[in-house]
């Protein structure tokens, strides 16, 4: 057992566990955190994508000491009801999920191609998605929905560069 501290969705935590748990297993049993999935269990299929840093990852077979002295968002870390993220508003208008189990992960590796890349092309969201898979074949709207998110935050930033 060791304690590894890390920011979860902006909050300082820590935890005493095996240092060698998934980050997935972590979150989920610990923190009560679900947004993410647990698909494949190998890294394959994206549904348990997190953000670490600036950068997504699959949380079922990233180490909780990886993730030591780092930020990490999961889904529940992006938005909340009363002010959702403008990823999460986005895939709601364009309908962009049926079953959605696979929603959360693609949903945490388009907010960490946003991060850094605000202005992404279509081959850029779609090079984005490409380890994440969706059975239910929604994946044209899920890029017209994070072209919709990226259009709407780069709107929102020229607006705050221009006001006084």
């Amino acid at each position: 057992m060791a304690s590894i501290r890390f920011r979860l969705n902006g909050v300082a935590t820590e935890v005493d566990t095996d240092p060698d748990r998934p980050l997935l297993d972590v979150l989920r049993e610990h923190f009560g955190v679900t947004g993410a999935h647990f698909g494949c269990g190998s890294g394959e299929c994206g549904a348990c994508r997190v953000i670490v840093g600036d950068h997504a990852v699959t949380a079922c077979d990233t180490p909780l000491w990886s993730v030591t002295d780092k930020n990490v968002t999961t889904l529940e870390g992006l938005g909340r009801p009363e002010h959702p993220h403008p990823l999460q508003r986005a895939f709601i208008a364009e309908q962009a999920m049926q079953c959605g189990y696979c929603v959360s992960g693609i949903i945490m590796s388009a907010a960490a191609l946003l991060m850094q890349n605000p202005d992404p092309s279509e081959a850029d969201v779609r090079a984005a998605l490409d380890r994440n898979l969706c059975r239910c074949g929604s994946h044209n709207r899920m890029v017209r929905a994070i072209l919709a998110a990226a259009q709407e935050t780069a709107q929102r930033t020229a607006q705050q560069t221009v006001s006084p």
